[in-house]
């Protein structure tokens, strides 16, 4: 069965919203990193200095099934962030073949920003915003973090 949680966008807050988080539910982080930590990505142009010191990704568990996930959005990365539409939600598939199943349903009538695949961070991942104008983010790993 696959697991749900909300992924929050930021532009350039993350790490202090997170901390102030940390503050109110408690727990430690289980990854916070840096875009400057990313591998080199193929066709895209190299980041500011100033992005490069912002928060990639984070998780904080909040329950023994949930956690809270973040990121800074910014140049080119995701250029379509308003307060509003930042957010998605997270699906953490038990199986390659589950996350097919919900990447299909939810992106049939709607946009695919980011085709199922493997990642430097994740066995299969893929983004999509449904239909209704909801953003998900679908994944798969054997052995998540």
């Amino acid at each position: 069965m696959a697991i749900v949680n909300i992924y929050l966008n930021f532009k350039g807050n993350c790490e202090t919203a997170f901390n102030y988080y940390k503050s109110v539910f408690g727990g430690e982080f289980t990854y916070m990193g840096k875009f400057k930590e990313m591998p080199p990505q193929e066709g895209m142009p190299p980041m500011s200095k100033e992005m490069g010191e912002q928060i990639m990704h984070v998780s904080l568990p909040i329950s023994k099934e949930t956690s809270l996930m973040g990121s800074d959005v910014g140049d080119e990365y995701v250029s379509q962030h308003k307060q509003g539409n930042n957010f998605s939600i997270s699906v953490s598939a038990a199986s390659k073949e589950e996350a097919d199943k919900v990447f299909n349903g939810l992106s049939s009538g709607g946009t695919v920003i980011m085709p199922l695949s493997q990642t430097f961070w994740s066995e299969y991942f893929g983004m999509c915003t449904d239909k209704f104008g909801i953003n998900w983010m679908v994944g798969y790993d054997k052995n998540p973090m």
